[in-house]
């Protein structure tokens, strides 16, 4: 089975090895037809901190590598 992949953005580089991405989701409500924005945080493994506040990245689902962490980062994404 593959694993996601999501784009975000940086949000918090604080801890050691981890970074927390805000991913947004754009989606049709079922009922209004209205496009409806929505966020959620993960934080994904950092090995090397080279990632700050800011840079939009991608993440890969991972085997768990903490107790909340399930992702890990792949590359800065290309803007």
């Amino acid at each position: 089975m593959p694993k996601r992949i999501l784009q975000g953005t940086v949000t918090s580089d604080k801890n050691e090895q981890t970074v927390t991405v805000l991913v947004e989701r754009r989606f049709t409500h079922p009922v209004m037809k209205k496009t409806v924005r929505s966020t959620k945080k993960y934080r994904a493994h950092d090995p090397e901190n080279q990632f700050k506040i800011g840079d939009v990245v991608r993440i890969r689902e991972c085997a768990p590598v903490s107790k909340s962490k399930r992702w890990e980062v792949v590359t800065e994404a290309s803007a």
